[in-house]
């Protein structure tokens, strides 16, 4: 018998010794056959080869890029939101507005990407035409409503004015008919009617105004919009409430099932104490009852008392002057550090900026007032406004986000920068490429914020400054290029809403329509801060308003010919200070939009209950 043959794969299963048997035999035929003697051509050949053979091919329509199923997916730019455009403006609201560059989102250079609006809670007051007979008297009150209509839209409120025509709406109505109330009584009741029909929300008497800093923590929280429980305020009367829709019609039934004492004059009397929660730590209100007009203002209140009709009248007239007065003394008072125009880049900048100036040196002025020293009832110890001692105005190189200072700074538009920065409007690109420099507005402005950082990474820096809650309480951006002589009205206007009260000016009285007592002369200004830097003789003093009109012309498209593609390649060099000036455009726009898109919904109630159209005066002139 034959020995066996030793075959190292007989210790492994059955099926491992094919799986191996074939391993070994593949190995052994790339060995023995891998090397071949074809060059394989790189990469580079074979593409350089295909070139030349496509070169002989007959040229054919390449396919539609809607038909083509290789080409590269394409993302679609946001859709077009309602009330988004103003002029030239363009904007997109979205959460993601902090990012440097709004193309990024918008796929569009010219939208730029804004916060989303914030949501305004509604505060109600109550007003009645027929209180007032004679057209004097009334012609006060509609004033005195203006007024408690912007102190309460600049601290982001929606104030609404409301009449007998929702007060009869509310289901409750009925049950006052069956009832015999004193008028006084009675007024009160409707009020409480109309906000019943309105629902959950603030309820304020029309000389119940916010004076206080945007921050104030009663403020913040009446902001939310969430009122848990009824609400009223330690002395402030009748003048403020707060709280749901189900607990005030409840608070109406209360006060109908309850016994009338002979001398109520209001709900609150009708009711025991514990129906209302009462907060007894507030200084943001100040209401001017005649409790605290007689307290402290004897000399309007002696002629609010007067049983001449004449001197009455006169007393009425002063009282919104007052008010207008106190608005703007708590504002200079949340600004003790003074106000600060930006001047980043101080030469033949004084055209430029000229126009903040002007806008400091009245915000820093006294409003005209009947008690100069007084001060309003929620803060009696508060700083009167002195005209010997003014606001104090610096003229910074960079911003400081300090929040006893309030900034007014001016975007210019990068042609227009490069156009006052070298004094000439015959830019070119090569001039442009070869000689500005990138961003330098940017980069001047937030220096002292990011040092060593790119300008796209300081973007984020001042459209929070422009546009955040904290910045916009604190601060103003303009953009030269919407400054000129016919919208200095409309700015004068938006300007009194974005503050909540009127600038006081030379030109202008407190009120755009009606007659007033006139403000500060020039005498009585203060004077113009020092400027910084070089001070421009008359004839460089023409030549920037001369460029600065040019470039005005230019970034409307009413430039020469062929001024679009230096605009563009301008504006490409620059991108950052661009995305920013973009921002500041449209952040006005849209506050401008947003205020007379509310407007305009407002006066379809308004008018309603005047039947002549007297609550049209309750609006500004200028916003139709």
């Amino acid at each position: 018998m034959a020995p066996r043959t030793y075959n190292p794969c007989s210790y492994l299963p059955r099926r491992l010794q094919i799986v191996t048997s074939l391993a070994l035999f593949i190995l052994f035929c790339i060995v023995l056959f891998g090397q071949s003697t074809v060059d394989v051509p790189y990469r580079d050949e074979v593409n350089e080869g295909a070139r030349r053979v496509s070169a002989y091919l007959p040229k054919t329509p390449g396919l539609p890029s809607g038909l083509n199923p290789f080409r590269t997916p394409a993302h679609s730019p946001p859709p077009e939101q309602a009330n988004s455009t103003s002029g030239e403006a363009r904007w997109f609201s979205d959460w993601k507005w902090m990012n440097p560059f709004s193309s990024s989102i918008t796929l569009d250079e010219n939208r730029a990407v804004l916060p989303p609006l914030t949501t305004r809670p509604p505060v109600y007051t109550y007003f009645d035409a027929d209180w007032y007979k004679d057209e004097s008297s009334l012609e006060s009150v509609d004033r005195l409503l203006l007024i408690w209509r912007r102190a309460w839209w600049a601290q982001g409120f929606k104030p609404v004015i409301l009449g007998s025509a929702e007060a009869m709406n509310n289901p409750l109505y009925a049950k006052l008919a069956s009832l015999q109330l004193e008028d006084e009584l009675k007024t009160d009741v409707m009020r409480w009617l109309a906000w019943g029909n309105m629902g959950t929300g603030i309820m304020a008497n029309y000389v119940a105004l916010p004076m206080a800093p945007h921050s104030d923590p009663l403020l913040a929280y009446l902001r939310r919009g969430d009122y848990p429980q009824l609400t009223r305020y330690e002395g402030l009367e009748s003048g403020l409430f707060n709280g749901p829709k189900d607990q005030i019609n409840k608070v109406i039934e209360q006060a109908f099932n309850a016994k009338k004492p002979v001398k109520a004059k209001s709900v609150i009397e009708l009711l025991p104490k514990e129906t209302f929660h009462i907060d007894s730590n507030q200084k943001a209100i100040a209401f001017y009852s005649s409790k605290n007009i007689n307290k402290f203002y004897k000399g309007i209140a002696e002629k609010l008392a007067s049983d001449n009709k004449d001197v009455s009248r006169e007393g009425l007239r002063l009282l919104p002057q007052l008010i207008v007065s106190h608005l703007h003394t708590i504002w200079q008072n949340s600004f003790s550090s003074g106000i600060a125009v930006l001047k980043p880049l101080p030469d033949h900048m004084f055209t430029l900026v000229k126009p903040a100036i002007e806008l400091a040196r009245n915000l820093s002025q006294c409003t005209e007032s009947p008690q100069p020293s007084s001060c309003p009832p929620n803060r009696e110890k508060c700083v009167p406004c002195v005209s010997s001692h003014p606001l104090r105005i610096s003229q910074p190189m960079n911003f400081r986000n300090t929040s006893d200072l309030f900034t007014i700074g001016t975007v210019p538009h990068p042609y227009t920068m490069a156009s006052l920065q070298h004094q000439t409007d015959s830019l070119t690109i090569r001039f442009i490429r070869r000689t500005t420099k990138r961003d330098e507005w940017l980069l001047a402005t937030t220096k002292e914020f990011s040092t060593g950082t790119s300008s796209f990474s300081r973007i984020p820096l001042i459209k929070d400054a422009v546009a955040s809650d904290y910045g916009s309480a604190r601060s103003l951006w303009l953009t030269p290029e919407n400054l000129s002589d016919e919208n200095n009205a409309k700015l004068r206007q938006d300007l009194a809403w974005s503050l909540g009260f009127p600038v006081p000016t030379i030109e202008s009285t407190l009120d755009s329509g009606h007659s007033e007592t006139p403000v500060p002369g020039p005498e009585r200004r203060p004077p113009a801060p020092k400027p910084e830097g070089k001070v421009p003789d008359p004839v460089e003093l023409v030549r920037e308003g001369t460029l600065l009109g040019k470039a005005r012309l230019l970034i409307k498209g009413k430039g020469p010919r062929n001024s679009t593609p230096i605009r563009d390649a301008v504006e490409a060099w620059n991108l950052a200070d661009t995305e920013v000036w973009r921002f500041v455009r449209a952040w006005n726009a849209r506050r401008s939009v947003e205020r007379r898109k509310w407007e305009a919904e407002e006066k379809a109630y308004a008018g309603t209950e005047g039947g002549k159209g007297s609550w049209s005066r309750w609006f500004d002139k200028d916003s139709d």
